[in-house]
C-alpha cells in the first residue's frame, strides 16, 4: 500500500508513537523529527537552548542521552538496523527499499550539525565513536539474526549477501565470483552478509587479541551455519546469541579504549592492507571499508594534518566511485584501489 500510510514504513520515516502520546499539533507528515532521536521533548525543548543549561538536566527531563556513544549508536540502529518492531526484510527490499547499512562516523558527519560536540576535549573521540559504532552495530546485528532465526519467516534473505544473487552477469571466465570459489559453502548457496564484522575485526585485533580470537571463532561458526542452503534455525539462533554476548563485552572494551594518532593510523593501515580479503566478501563489505577509511581519515587529518592528506582523500574517494553501481561491483577493481590507499597510508 501507500508508504505514507503504512505503519511498517511510518515506524522509521515518521515519529510513530501511540495516539495517547500525540499532542494536538502532531503531524506524521513532518517525518523524522527531533523526538525520533532525543525522546519526548515537552520537558526540555525550551530550556535546553538557554545559556548555561546543563545537558544532564535535559536528560533528567526526558532527553535521550546521545552523548553516551553506546546509547547513541543503539538509538540510530533502531532504524538503521531494526528492532523486533521496526525492520526492513527481504520483501521490503524487493519492493524497492534499500538494504540497511550503517557507519556512525560517516552518518554523523553528513547530518547537519545542531549540537555542541563533547569531542572538543578529546580530539580522538571521533575514532572512539567509529569503534563503538562498529561494536554496537555488530552486537545488534547478531541479535537481529537470532530473532529472525526464531521468527515466522525463515530463511530471511535480507540476512544474506544481496549481490550474491543480484549482480551483473558476465562470461564465466570474466567472473571474479567464480574465480574466488565457494569456500565453506556449495556453489549456488548465497553467503551470509559478513560486512558488519570484516572491518571491525581489524580494530579488535589491535586492542585485544584474545577477544579477537573469540570473535573470529564465533563468526566462523555462525557463517558455516548460515552458508548452508537451509541452515538449522535453532543452531543459528543459539550461535548468534552467543556471538552477541561476546560482542557486548567488546563494546565495553572499545568504549573504554584510549584512542590516539598511533592507534588510528595502525587501524587505517590494517583496513587498507586487508583490501584483497575485504573486497571478495562483496559490495557491502567493500562499502563498510570505504566508510571506515573515510571516517578515520577525517579524524586523523583534523588532528595530525599529514602531508599526504589530499592524496589519501582522493584515493578513498576512488573507493566510493567503485560502489556507485552495486550490482556491477568488481572485487578486483576495488582491491586494486585499496592497494593504492594502502601504499599512501603506509608512508
Amino acid at each position: 500500500g501507500p508508504p505514507a500510510q503504512a505503519p511498517k514504513c511510518l515506524a522509521c520515516h515518521a515519529l510513530s508513537v501511540p495516539s495517547e502520546q500525540q499532542a494536538q499539533t502532531f503531524e506524521p507528515g513532518d517525518g523524522v523529527s527531533c523526538e525520533n532521536c532525543h525522546g519526548p521533548a515537552s520537558g526540555w525543548l525550551g530550556p535546553h537552548t538557554t545559556k548555561n543549561w546543563p545537558h544532564e538536566k535535559s536528560v533528567q527531563l526526558g532527553m535521550y542521552d546521545t552523548r553516551n556513544l553506546e546509547r547513541r549508536t543503539a538509538k540510530c540502529l533502531t532504524c538503521h538496523l531494526g528492532t523486533a518492531e521496526k525492520f526492513v526484510d527481504h520483501e521490503m527490499i524487493a519492493a524497492g527499499h534499500p538494504d540497511l547499512t550503517f557507519e556512525l562516523g560517516l552518518f554523523t558527519f553528513v547530518m547537519p550539525a545542531h549540537w555542541k560536540m563533547p569531542e572538543q576535549e578529546n580530539p580522538w573521540r571521533q575514532v572512539q565513536a567509529w569503534g563503538v559504532g562498529q561494536a554496537v552495530q555488530l552486537r545488534e546485528s547478531f541479535n537481529r539474526l537470532a530473532r529472525r532465526a526464531q521468527g515466522p519467516v525463515w530463511p530471511e534473505y535480507a540476512e544474506l549477501d544481496c549481490f550474491a544473487c543480484h549482480h551483473t552477469l558476465t562470461r564465466p571466465e570474466d567472473s571474479w565470483r567464480q574465480e574466488r570459489g565457494y569456500a565453506g559453502r556449495r556453489a549456488g548457496n548465497p553467503p551470509w552478509n559478513e560486512s558488519r564484522v570484516v572491518v571491525f575485526r581489524d580494530l579488535v585485533e589491535e586492542i585485544s587479541p584474545n577477544a579477537s580470537k573469540q570473535l573470529n571463532d564465533g563468526v566462523t561458526r555462525l557463517a558455516s551455519l548460515m552458508n548452508q542452503l537451509n541452515g538449522n534455525r535453532e543452531q543459528i539462533a543459539a550461535a548468534a546469541s552467543r556471538a552477541s554476548s561476546w560482542a557486548d563485552q567488546i563494546v565495553k572494551q572499545v568504549d573504554g579504549q584510549s584512542f590516539d594518532s598511533a592507534l588510528t593510523l595502525r587501524v587505517m593501515r590494517r583496513v587498507a592492507g586487508d583490501g584483497a580479503a575485504i573486497s571478495i566478501e562483496g559490495e557491502r563489505s567493500a562499502e563498510q571499508a570505504a566508510m571506515t577509511l573515510d571516517s578515520l581519515l577525517r579524524a586523523y587529518n583534523q588532528n595530525v594534518k599529514p602531508a599526504n592528506a589530499i592524496e589519501l582523500r582522493a584515493a578513498i574517494d576512488g573507493l566510493f566511485a567503485l560502489l556507485q553501481d552495486p550490482s556491477a561491483y568488481s572485487a578486483p577493481r576495488f582491491a586494486a584501489q585499496m592497494q593504492k590507499v594502502s601504499q599512501i597510508v603506509g608512508r
